[in-house]
């Protein structure tokens, strides 16, 4: 499998996070991501509605044809903000186990994939995960990324969420990439 293609055929995406789609981005582009849910089948998205994956991430394929990668990583930020997450998170290793909690709790109907905390190394700063999800690696490096800023150490003057390039990933063809988390 690859980039938005559903792992499951009745999987859902619930509405909340289908509005990061809107609400991720400046709002002077809020009416051309109306527009594109609409062209793929998700017209007017409500929270607390339910709507096919697989309509959400054609509309993902659009954007990042049309408008670009850095619009589906500004839209993977704003899901921390728009998703449902647990509510006691107060760490970065904790967060970023997170991520595949929120992502099971937000999608239903079927097989999804997961967000994967393979390594923290506290001493190194230093953490690694695997995303084995069918959307696209921009919008996973941006979810990351939103947890690292947030939920960095204190004493975290920066941080950085790269894709590891020394394994296969789902720009090349593969069902998972792996990311290198430093802060």
């Amino acid at each position: 499998m690859a980039e938005y293609i559903p792992f499951a055929e009745n999987v859902e995406v619930n509405g909340q996070t289908v509005l990061s789609v809107i609400n991720g981005i400046n709002q002077i582009f809020a009416s051309n991501m109306q527009q594109i849910l609409a062209s793929n089948g998700i017209a007017s998205p409500k929270s607390g509605e339910w709507y096919s994956q697989k309509a959400w991430l054609l509309a993902f394929k659009e954007i990042g044809e049309t408008i670009g990668d850095h619009t589906l990583f500004a839209i993977g930020k704003s899901i921390p903000e728009n998703a449902d997450f647990p509510e006691e998170i107060n760490g970065l290793e904790i967060a970023l186990s997170a991520i595949d909690q929120a992502y099971h709790h937000n999608h239903r109907g079927g097989e999804i994939g997961y967000y994967k905390l393979v390594a923290f190394d506290e001493k190194r700063n230093e953490a690694k995960m695997e995303c084995k999800t069918p959307y696209p690696c921009s919008f996973d490096r941006g979810i990351i990324s939103a947890m690292a800023r947030k939920f960095a150490p204190v004493n975290s003057i920066s941080q950085e969420v790269e894709l590891d390039m020394s394994k296969k990933n789902k720009d090349s063809g593969s069902d998972s990439s792996w990311y290198v988390i430093k802060w």
